[in-house]
């Protein structure tokens, strides 16, 4: 019963990988949209899309670790 608990438990933590991948492609949607909007900005534009990528990557690696670690240390 246990283990069960614990493989349920991995997978609704796996699920948070879900939403930083909706907001990266969001977000790369509308910083294109911007830079073709505004040439002249893209380089600020390209600069605050790669953090906002980078922290919404890391929850998603986040999510997937915290998944693993329940799986192989129950």
């Amino acid at each position: 019963m246990n283990g069960d608990v614990a493989m349920l438990g991995a997978g609704l933590a796996a699920l948070g990988v879900i939403g930083p991948g909706i907001g990266i492609g969001i977000l790369t949607g509308m910083s294109t949209s911007a830079m073709g909007r505004n040439p002249d900005a893209a380089s600020t534009i390209r600069a605050t899309f790669i953090l906002g990528a980078a922290f919404a990557e890391g929850l998603g690696i986040l999510a997937f670790v915290v998944g693993v670690l329940i799986v192989f240390l129950k």
